[in-house]
């Protein structure tokens, strides 16, 4: 079982208090994960964000490595909020310990307590927004055709 001030280390647990994360913890379930196994699958439906206690796994898209993930860090958010199919694939590559959390699950915890949901929810957002900002700046330095690279986008001025 994982302890309330290591789920405090996920963002998506931010701001919660102990108490509040006590009440969380029986909708996390853990499970063991050998290296091969795929907590996803590009394409198919996935319900649950995981959360990588020990190990490491990687995020790949049409075979492609897009991301090596490790410990506190999340994945499947995407597909928990809008119910389409992975967008990619998520690798076990090192016998690995993960958490996740079940749409059932989140709906349960609304039930249970709004104020916790919403919370939750929030972050669930920042996050994405804050890897949505990632990819912007990341693809803004994608070389052109003719193999030069785009200035970065600088801040507008007030007027």
């Amino acid at each position: 079982m994982i302890e309330p001030g290591t789920l405090q280390q996920y963002s998506l647990f931010g701001g919660l208090l102990e108490d509040q994360i006590n009440q969380v913890l029986p909708h996390v379930e853990y499970n063991i994960y050998e290296p091969g196994a795929a907590l996803m699958v590009e394409g198919e439906r996935n319900d649950k964000i995981y959360f990588i206690v020990h190990g490491r796994v990687d995020i790949r898209k049409d075979g492609n490595v897009l991301l090596h993930l490790s410990e506190g860090d999340t994945l499947g958010e995407m597909e928990v909020l809008d119910v389409m199919p992975s967008a990619a694939t998520g690798l076990v590559v090192e016998k690995s310990m993960i958490a996740s959390i079940s749409n059932k699950a989140l709906r349960q915890i609304y039930k249970q307590d709004a104020g916790i949901f919403s919370l939750m929810i929030m972050n669930l957002a920042r996050d994405l927004s804050r890897r949505l900002r990632r990819m912007d700046e990341w693809h803004s330095w994608i070389p052109k055709e003719d193999g030069s690279i785009p200035e970065s986008p600088s801040p507008k001025k007030a007027t």
